[in-house]
Formats: C-alpha cells, structure tokens, sequence
C-alpha cells in the first residue's frame, strides 16, 4: 500500500494524517496519558508552544485548570479489523477542539455553552449532560431545529420534559 493511501486513512479515535495547529487554538486529548495530572480522554486545552515532539499546553476546564502540561509525540495503531493491514503512525494525541460532542462534553464545567440540536437528542440523559454543562444558565444558548430546517423555540426531551422549565428566555429565536 502507497504512502498517500495510507495516509488518507482515517480511523476512529486516531487523528487524521496531518494535523495543523497554531498557538492559542484549542484541542482535545484523544487518549488518557496521565489521569492523575488531568491529562485524559477529552481533557480540554489551549496550545501555548509547538514543538517538533512535545506540544506544551494549558488545561482549560476541570480541576487542573490552568496547569501547564505537555503532550509528546506517540505511536498509535488502528483496532480496526476491516482494514487490509495493520499500521502505526507516530502522532500526537490532540485534535481541534472548537465544539465537542455532547458524549464528550461529559465531565466538562464551561462559563459559556452553545447546543445545537438539528434533530431531537434520544438517548437517555444527553440532553441532560448538554444542558448541564454550563456554569450558569445566562451562559446557555440552545439553537434547535425542527424537521424542516427551520428554527424552532422546542425540542423533544425524551427522558424529563421538566429540563427545559424556566429557559424559554435563553433558548435562541
């Protein structure tokens, strides 16, 4: 298999091939490195210093916030059994960060949180964990959509319709 080929792989829970940061984006850890120094799965943080194998970072939520952190390079390999062969790429184990899934929203405390619903949320608790990201509720905003497209002031709760008592004022026209 060609270079190119294996490098327009793209397999769950690996970063793609190329990954472009610049100081002050936010990323993403992919994997637990140091539990016990705030460095796991979904651990949120700001770039301050890019190397050739280390990127120093800030955490930016949880109680690490504001710790100084380095992330090395590291081997990571697919558990993919459909591909054709086994292969390691030697990466970091970051990717960008601007929004998140509500999954991996999970754990997380944030001052300001924007949650865009094109689809009603049916898994038990989700809408739940999204709404109960924030800090504070003036920092929520809910964009939701209804079947058409169009925007809409309601989204079906499956699990507690009572969720959405007293936010009528801060769900997005």
């Amino acid at each position: 298999m060609s270079t190119e080929s294996l490098n327009a792989l793209n397999c769950s829970g690996i970063p793609q091939h190329r990954l472009v940061l610049k100081i002050g984006v936010p990323v993403m850890l992919l994997r637990n490195i140091d539990h016990s120094n705030g460095l796991c799965n979904g651990t949120r943080m700001q770039v301050r210093r890019l190397g050739d194998h280390i990127i120093e970072c800030v955490i930016l939520a949880g109680r690490n916030t504001g710790e100084v952190v380095f992330i090395p390079r590291m081997n990571m390999s697919p558990n993919n059994d459909t591909l054709p062969i086994g292969f390691t790429r030697r990466q970091f184990r970051v990717a960008l960060c601007f929004a998140m899934t509500i999954n991996k929203s999970q754990g997380q405390t944030l001052s300001t949180v924007g949650v865009y619903l094109p689809r009603p949320v049916f898994t038990h608790g989700q809408l739940y964990v999204a709404l109960s990201r924030v800090s504070m509720h003036f920092g929520l905003k809910i964009l939701s959509v209804d079947s058409n497209g169009k925007v809409s002031d309601h989204t079906i709760n499956v699990v507690y319709r009572e969720v959405f008592t007293g936010l009528l004022p801060i769900i997005l026209p």
